[in-house]
């Protein structure tokens, strides 16, 4: 099938306005992701007790169903994103609930909720949303001092982190809080807010120290431990040692054998140990490239919601990245938190193709109004002009 720009069905529309570069980025990230799900996951499965190929095929399914949501989200316009994101965070705000009060608890923490035997946490669809309706109150607190946008913003960003934190989730709520303050900075308010939201959330990480053991021992291992004495973070930097330039091999690597969140929070060590640190480098490339992509894209676009909009998603995608790559160096204490569309996670996957695709939608190429107005052949002349003229003959 040949397209064509006198094509006016939607797809021909969207395939001519959509960034080519930024999706071809976002397709290579998910064909990584499944390639080095062989790597990681055969051995985790075993371990467990399940079918060797478990992992891999459920990651084979999410990474086509992530596909489908990817391009599906991609085609609304920008009022259509901000009604996904909506109604999106509403109701994972009220699943949110529900996992508190019924969800699973699995290693001390309630985050799941189980549909058709799959276990799913509504705080990762959460995420694109909220961004997308903080960069729009903000947006909106900025300009406009006749709606109250800023206290609704305040309170939506408080109750998904207090919803996060009775989890508790403390990784999560650090990463929105962070996106979050990014945006209040980039939507130009006023820096004594920001000061007073940086010591609110110094607070929060004083009682999260303070509150939640593990928190806590991930803290003081992480500072004050003995050498070997943090065996998942150490075994994960010795990988890098081990693996070189160019890795030990496809299925050489020993680290996926003895790590239980291998296929998760440290498949970037898996890369490190299998195919190098060219290979991670390679990785690190193409989670940057989208980043920087999709901030030019925003620095082009003239309207504040929509430009803040694909920032919020930008900064919430390296940033996700960027802590999980941290931790399996050593850079930081573990946070339980998965490498976008490389690690194994259905919930995960799916909520970073609504993010991937709303960042494709919003940077999409529109057509600028005010560009498009065309100047009148004849001046207006009103009628009370006509006949002045008249009465002067």
């Amino acid at each position: 099938m040949k397209l064509t720009r006198t094509d006016t069905s939607r797809f021909a529309k969207w395939w001519f306005t959509v960034d080519h570069v930024l999706l071809s980025a976002f397709v290579a990230l998910i064909a990584t992701g499944v390639v080095l799900s062989l790597a990681a996951s055969p051995a985790v499965a075993m371990k467990k007790g399940l079918p060797t190929y478990y992992f891999v095929e459920r990651h084979v399914l999410f990474a086509a169903l992530s596909s489908i949501v990817l391009i599906a989200v991609s085609f609304l316009s920008p009022s259509g994103v901000r009604r996904l994101a909506l109604v999106l965070t509403g109701l994972a705000l009220l699943a949110m609930g529900a996992v508190i009060l019924t969800g699973q608890e699995m290693n001390g923490a309630r985050r799941w909720l189980s549909i058709l035997g799959y276990s799913f946490q509504p705080s990762e669809l959460a995420k694109p949303g909220f961004v997308v309706l903080m960069a729009w109150l903000f947006s909106e607190a900025a300009v406009r001092k006749d709606v109250p946008a800023l206290p609704l913003a305040i309170v939506l960003w408080g109750t998904f982190g207090a919803l996060l934190i009775m989890q508790p989730d403390v990784g999560q709520t650090v990463l929105v809080s962070a996106t979050a303050g990014t945006l209040y900075l980039l939507a130009g308010l006023p820096l004594a807010g920001a000061l007073l939201l940086l010591a609110a959330g110094g607070i929060g990480l004083w009682f999260a120290y303070q509150n939640f053991p593990h928190v806590q021992m991930r803290i003081d291992g992480f500072f004050h431990t003995l050498p070997f004495e943090n065996f998942q973070g150490d075994r994960a930097l010795q990988s890098f040692s081990e693996g070189g330039f160019f890795g030990r091999g496809p299925g050489e690597g020993t680290i996926k054998s003895v790590l239980p969140d291998a296929h998760t929070d440290y498949i970037f060590a898996v890369v490190a140990e299998e195919y190098g640190v060219v290979a991670c480098l390679v990785l690190l490339g193409i989670f940057a490239f989208i980043v920087l992509r999709s901030l030019s894209r925003a620095g082009s676009e003239g309207d504040p919601p929509i430009r803040l909009a694909i920032q919020g998603l930008a900064v919430l995608f390296g940033l996700q990245a960027l802590i999980n790559m941290a931790v399996n160096v050593g850079l930081l204490p573990p946070k339980g938190m998965t490498l976008p569309f490389i690690s194994a996670g259905g919930s995960s996957m799916l909520a970073l193709a609504v993010t991937a695709g709303m960042l494709l939608a919003l940077t999409r190429r529109r057509p600028d109004v005010q560009r498009l107005k065309k100047p009148r052949l004849m001046p207006t002349i009103s009628r009370a002009e006509i006949e002045g003229t008249t009465g002067q003959r």
